[in-house]
Formats: structure tokens, C-alpha cells, sequence
């Protein structure tokens, strides 16, 4: 596929490239100085891992992803809380990486589970037995990232594809007695091959390839709308089956290896979750490029007011403490609180090491305000 780039001084481009360039400035300047800025880092995460399903046409709850990733669920997890806590996987995985990795082909790889970037890189992979094979290599490396009971299901899991591909291989053969008949059996298909649910001409490298192609003329452009090409070009050219959303992360990484958004890893889904669907899946390409400029404008907007509703939360609770102990558990009980969009008892209770009885008399004398309203459930957070 050939992606011709726009033109930067197109007019109807040029006043969203502007907007979206000075608030992205103006965010970065602020985080990279602000005094909740890790707060609002890892409240972001959960944000835009959230407003990532909810562009793909899911609904997510923040507080259900923040228990879940805490494994204080208080339901089982459904199938899009888990692509949900996928997503927030791969945004800490980012942030920690060095600015431009996520774009190379080993960091693409990784992320999209690529057996051999798995196993090169020690930090999320797990090394495999005689047993296992690549596709339960490949959920190895995604399961144990933070599940205390990841190497049980692995087992479970690698003995449950190991029974299903005997299965697979005996249905409908012939005896084993007559050699002849033996020679005529069909040859078993592929684990994990299934026609009727993708296609099987889909070349992911290709399109990768072509995708990354694009790269070039990206670096030609300003950020923003370098970014916002690639974002367009990711949508046309579709690389991966599974892991669509990953495109919007690969948003932020890009602007962080332009050293627009140094401060962190931009959280482009809660913006872009503004704009109306008509706009950002449009025909025209200029439409498409001038909705993917405004939800970055919206984004740096968003997050401004985030700054200052967290540092006007964190002065209002500094002030109820000035006069304690300087044991206090209460200056934990503050930073867990501006990390979260939503705390529970049991949270706090095993964050600061107290009681559930002591995380309550902590949370009123700290004040923060209740969101469930619930007396089975209780969570506490700022809004």
C-alpha cells in the first residue's frame, strides 16, 4: 500500500496542526514539573486503556480495570475487561521503554507477542519448557506480567493445547493397521489456522512492513501531524488481526520519540473517544487527519484539567494533615489516592500494611470523597 502524505500547509489542516501542536507543548511543560505528575501519569493509564475499548465499540468501567490490575475483582473478568488490562500492560510497557523503541521491528514485534522478541526480552517473558509450544509461549510471555498464579495456568493451559492438538490430529483419521491407508491420511492443519475466522492470506509482517514504511514520511511532517498520519495509515493498512488498539498507543510513542510528549506516554484515546464517528472514520482522508489533530488538542485540554484538579485535591488533603504525626500513614494514603482513579478498603488496606478498619478511619479523616455510594461495595477516589 502507498500512503501519500498530506500537505502540511493544506488549509484545512494548518489550524489543527497549531491547536494540536501549542496544547501538546503547553501539557508536557506543565507534567514535566508539576508536583502530581506521577499521579497523573498512572490515573491516565487507566484512563486511556479504558477509552481504548470504548473506541473499539466496548464499554470498560475504570474502577472494574483498577481492581482488576490490584487482583481484587469483585466479578469475574469479562473479555473485554481483559483486552482492557491488555492495553494497560502495553501503556506501562512504553512508558518504561526507551522514547522510539515501540517503533522498530523488535519492539513491534514484542508488543503484538512475537515469539522470538518475547524470549529476548527477560523482563516479560518467561523461558519455555520441552513441553510448551509457540502459542503457549506467546500467552506465557502476556499472562505473567503481574498474575501471581500465571505459572499454574500456564500448565493448565499448555496440557489443555497439548490434549487439543492429539484431538485434532485423530478425528477422522484412518487405522493405523494398514500402512497403506496410513500414507493417504491427510496431513493435520496448523494449530491455530481457522478459516472460518480469519483470513489465512493475512500476512501481519506485510503489512507491518508497509505500515512502517510510512515512518519516513512522518518524520518529514510536524509531530502532530506526522503522528496523525501514522494513526490514519494504521487504520487504512490494518497490520494486526488481534490488537487493533495498539495503533493509538504507537500514538504516543511516536510523539514521545519526537520528543513532543517527553513527560509521558500520551493518552490519545481519552481524546479521540470525543470525537464523533462519522469524522474520525470518514471517506475523506483530510476529515479523518483533521479529527485525529483535534482529538490530540482535546487530549492536552483534558489533561491540563486533569493537573489542576489533582493539585487542588492534594492541597484541600495536605491541609487536613498539616498538624499530624510524622508517622502518619495519612501521606501514603495521599499519593495512593492521586495514583488511582478509584481506592478501596482492601486497597489501602494492603498498600499502607493496616487493617481494613484502620483504612476506613484514614479515609475519613482524610475526606476523600465516596463515588459508589454502596454499603457492600465502597470506593473512595477524586472526580
Amino acid at each position: 500500500m502507498r500512503y501519500e502524505t498530506p500537505d502540511p500547509l493544506h488549509p484545512t489542516l494548518l489550524p489543527g496542526i497549531i491547536a494540536a501542536e501549542d496544547g501538546l507543548a503547553r501539557l508536557d511543560e506543565r507534567t514535566s514539573r508539576h508536583a502530581v505528575a506521577d499521579g497523573f501519569r498512572e490515573r491516565g493509564q487507566f484512563f486511556d486503556a479504558a477509552a481504548a475499548l470504548w473506541v473499539a465499540g466496548e464499554l470498560v468501567h475504570v474502577e472494574d480495570l483498577v481492581l482488576h490490575d490490584s487482583h481484587m475483582d469483585t466479578r469475574a473478568p469479562s473479555h473485554e475487561l481483559t483486552i482492557a488490562h491488555a492495553v494497560l500492560r502495553v501503556r506501562r510497557r512504553l512508558e518504561l521503554a526507551e522514547p522510539g523503541w515501540a517503533l522498530t521491528s523488535p519492539g513491534l514485534n514484542a508488543l503484538r507477542g512475537e515469539q522470538g522478541a518475547a524470549l529476548a526480552n527477560e523482563n516479560y517473558c518467561v523461558a519455555p519448557n520441552a513441553h510448551t509450544g509457540p502459542h503457549e509461549t506467546r500467552e506465557l510471555a502476556d499472562d505473567t506480567d503481574g498474575n501471581p498464579l500465571a505459572s499454574e495456568f500456564a500448565e493448565l493451559d499448555a496440557a489443555v493445547a497439548r490434549s487439543q492438538r492429539l484431538l485434532d490430529f485423530h478425528v477422522g483419521s484412518l487405522p493405523e493397521a494398514d500402512p497403506a491407508m496410513s500414507k493417504e491420511r491427510p496431513a493435520a492443519e496448523p494449530s491455530g489456522q481457522l478459516g472460518l475466522l480469519f483470513d489465512e492470506e493475512w500476512d501481519e509482517a506485510a503489512r507491518l512492513d508497509a505500515w512502517r514504511g510510512v515512518l519516513v514520511a512522518a518524520d518529514q511532517l510536524p509531530a502532530c501531524l506526522g503522528a496523525a498520519v501514522l494513526y490514519d495509515a494504521w487504520e487504512r493498512v490494518e497490520p494486526l488481526r488481534r490488537q487493533h488498539w495498539l495503533g493509538s498507543l504507537l500514538v504516543g510513542a511516536y510523539l514521545r520519540s519526537r520528543g513532543k510528549i517527553a513527560s509521558h506516554v500520551l493518552a490519545f484515546n481519552t481524546g479521540l473517544k470525543t470525537i464523533r464517528h462519522e469524522r474520525r472514520r470518514s471517506k475523506d482522508r483530510l476529515t479523518r487527519l483533521s479529527a485525529f489533530l483535534e482529538a490530540m488538542a482535546v487530549t492536552a485540554d483534558l489533561g491540563l484539567k486533569e493537573l489542576d484538579r489533582l493539585s487542588l485535591a492534594r492541597t484541600q488533603m495536605e491541609m487536613r494533615i498539616k498538624d499530624r504525626r510524622s508517622n502518619s500513614n495519612l501521606p501514603g494514603l495521599i499519593d495512593l489516592v492521586l495514583s488511582r482513579p478509584i481506592v478501596s478498603t482492601a486497597m489501602i488496606a494492603r498498600h499502607l500494611s493496616v487493617t481494613q478498619r484502620g483504612a476506613l478511619n484514614l479515609v475519613r479523616e482524610l475526606g476523600v470523597r465516596e463515588i459508589t455510594g454502596r454499603g457492600r461495595y465502597r470506593g473512595w477516589g477524586v472526580i
